[in-house]
């Protein structure tokens, strides 16, 4: 399986609420994810809201998100962690957004955006970890 997915393309534009592409992480090895929204462009007075949303055969999605990433307004990027690791049924990923407009009608809304998945690697067990004792008083 491919370390990085994206579920919006770099530099998507988006005038209009949609979905990406369905994506199999049946392969992933950890099921967990950075998730990082990155918005290039947009204009005044607008909003946008992604998620992600999980079908176990890429058909059926689930009635509510499996991740909503925060509102944005403005240019910049956010991040946040997509853990399916206790949600085996989850086979399939994709994005969805939703765009809002307020004050003056004309034009539309419209975010220059992408959404980068980059799978979490296991922690090795050989990674060195360090405890530390308790004093007791």
């Amino acid at each position: 399986m491919a370390t990085k997915l994206d579920l919006i393309p770099h530099d998507t534009r988006m005038e209009a609420n949609g979905e990406g592409a369905a994506f199999d992480i049946s392969a992933s090895a950890t099921r967990t994810f950075l998730c990082r929204l990155t918005v290039t462009e947009q204009i005044e007075q607008e909003s946008l809201d992604v998620s992600i949303w999980g079908s176990a055969e890429g058909t059926t999605w689930t009635k509510k998100p499996l991740l909503k990433l925060p509102q944005q307004f403005y240019r910049g990027s956010t991040k946040m962690i997509l853990d399916l690791s206790l949600r085996p049924e989850t086979k399939f990923i994709r994005a969805g957004w939703e765009l809002a407009r307020w004050g003056r009608v004309a034009p539309l809304p419209m975010f220059v955006a992408g959404l980068e998945l980059e799978e979490i690697p296991p922690m090795s067990r050989e990674t060195p970890t360090t405890r530390i004792a308790l004093a007791a008083k």
